[in-house]
């Protein structure tokens, strides 16, 4: 099993409808292919996490890297795991667009930056103190 986390632009901002649209695919697609996970939106890019069967895991991100509602995809990190960090969620979401997201518990100001800036890029580990961290928030 492997857990991979990446970031991406879209080509053009998402309409809540349209990330709620991309969840219920993304979901279905998900329990399906026994993949587990979380996605994050921010102005424009995302950054997802997903766990599963390496096998699995790489045919969803050629799937993934295809679809044409976003660019710019940079897999941040891509390593084996014993267990899931995310094992009920067919993908946990926060769009962190949301107003009152300081309000949070754990609030970090690094929110603020691009999920696409090298703070993240640079340290792939802190991409998943971010995943964990709303994890923990949204139970």
């Amino acid at each position: 099993m492997i857990q991979l986390i990446y970031v991406s632009s879209a080509n053009v901002t998402f309409s809540n409808q349209e990330l709620k649209e991309l969840l219920i695919e993304s979901r279905s697609n998900n329990l399906v292919n026994d993949i587990t996970g979380m996605l994050l939106y921010k102005d424009g890019n995302f950054m997802q996490v997903l766990e599963g069967e390496e096998r699995v895991i790489n045919s969803t991100l050629l799937k993934i890297s295809g679809d044409r509602r976003h660019k710019d995809m940079i897999t941040l990190l891509r390593e084996p795991v014993s267990e899931r960090s995310f094992p009920d969620w067919s993908m946990g979401f926060g769009n962190l667009n949301d107003a009152g997201l300081e309000n949070l518990p754990g609030y970090n100001d690094f929110l603020n930056s691009s999920m696409l800036s090298a703070e993240f890029t640079n340290d792939p580990d802190s991409c998943r103190k971010l995943l964990l961290s709303f994890k923990q928030h949204m139970h």
